[in-house]
This record gives structure tokens, sequence and C-alpha cells, in this order.
């Protein structure tokens, strides 16, 4: 569910009028079918068509491109939190790792061109889509400690190269999409690289 409050660069969230709302929700509704119909390059004139407004009040909601597709994945980044957290009580910690990571990759998926644009954001700070990235960042960090600190993953392993991974992982499945197992078979060889020596417990 979109939210009905504005954030700024320069400010906290401040509630909307009603008009702004709905053009807000209306905006976000036809991103995630334009995306969804010709990936996340989509034509932002054919959203603002699409919505019944101008280009100046898309604009005006969302500063560039990015701002969009990180408000339109805000769903799956919260599904994406919450399992993160559930998972942090797993008692394999590694499998826990293993699954988060599936995840990361279906939700990157969703979109034509977000994998490549998520992998774009972690170099770039001042990207919009930077605030989806880093949570997710902090999330995955906290289940790779846990992972290391049981014995079954590197040490040398670090979240940042795992977010990489996954995000390359998945544009690699978006380039051959009637290979329906690739991207769990890359998935898979990358985790043999991980493993700490011994067995790790379901990598």
């Amino acid at each position: 569910m979109a939210s009905s409050t504005a954030r700024t660069a320069a400010g906290p969230a401040r509630p909307m009028r009603a008009d702004a709302r709905r053009n807000y929700e209306r905006l976000l509704t036809e991103a995630r079918a334009v995306f969804a119909q010709y990936g996340t390059d989509g034509s932002l004139e054919e959203i603002a068509r699409r919505s019944g407004v101008g280009i100046g009040t898309l604009y005006r909601h969302f500063p560039n491109r990015q701002s969009m597709m990180c408000a339109v994945f805000q769903e799956a980044l919260a599904a994406l939190l919450e399992r993160s957290r559930e998972l942090a009580a797993a008692e394999q910690p590694c499998t826990a790792l293993v699954e988060w990571l599936r995840a990361i990759i279906t939700h990157a998926g969703e979109y034509r061109g977000l994998s490549r644009a998520l992998m774009s954001a972690s170099h770039d700070r001042g990207s919009a889509l930077s605030s989806c990235s880093e949570p997710l960042h902090a999330a995955g960090e906290r289940l790779l400690v846990r992972a290391q600190l049981s014995g079954s993953v590197r040490a040398d392993v670090s979240i940042a190269d795992l977010m990489q991974l996954t995000n390359a992982i998945a544009l690699a499945a978006e380039q051959d999409p009637k290979d329906q197992e690739l991207a769990d078979r890359l998935l898979t060889l990358t985790l043999r690289g991980l493993r700490a020596d011994g067995p790790a417990d379901g990598a």
C-alpha cells in the first residue's frame, strides 16, 4: 500500500492533500503497470498520461526515475525486511542467509531493469534508490554475520559482494527468461564459494 505522505531530501515526511494523494496513488499504480510491461525504462510520459496528469505533476511527486522506482519497490522492500527479521532466529544461519538471497533475486526480477538499477545505486549514495538498497544491505549484513559466526560462511565474505552477486544473477536470469532454473543454478554455484571449511548447513 502506498504511503499518504511525501518525502523530500531536505526534510521528513509531510501529509499530502487529498488531491495530491490521489495523484500519487494513480501514478504509482500506473508506474507498476508500465514497468511490468516495458521494464524500468518505461516512459514516464506514458505513466503520467495513463494517470490522467501532466508530466509536471509526475515530477513534483517523483523528481527522477530512480525516486519512482524506489516508491514502486517499497512493498517488496517491506516484505524483504520482514522476512530478514523472521530468518534472524532460524536454527540454521547459513540456510537462512541463502533463503533471503533467493528472495532478493526473485524480487529484483519482478521488473526488467531493476536489478541493473540496484547494482548502480550501490555505487551512488546520491541515488534515490539508495534509500531502498541501504536497508537491504543492513538486513543482509545481520544474516551474514550470524552465518559467519556459526562457522558456515567464510569470514572474508562481505554483504556488498553478496548483494552485487544476487543482482547480477537476477540480471542474468532476466536476459534468459526461458530458463526458469537459471537463477537458482547460479546462486548454488556462488554459494559453493562462500562456504567455510567443512560442510555448511544448507548452502
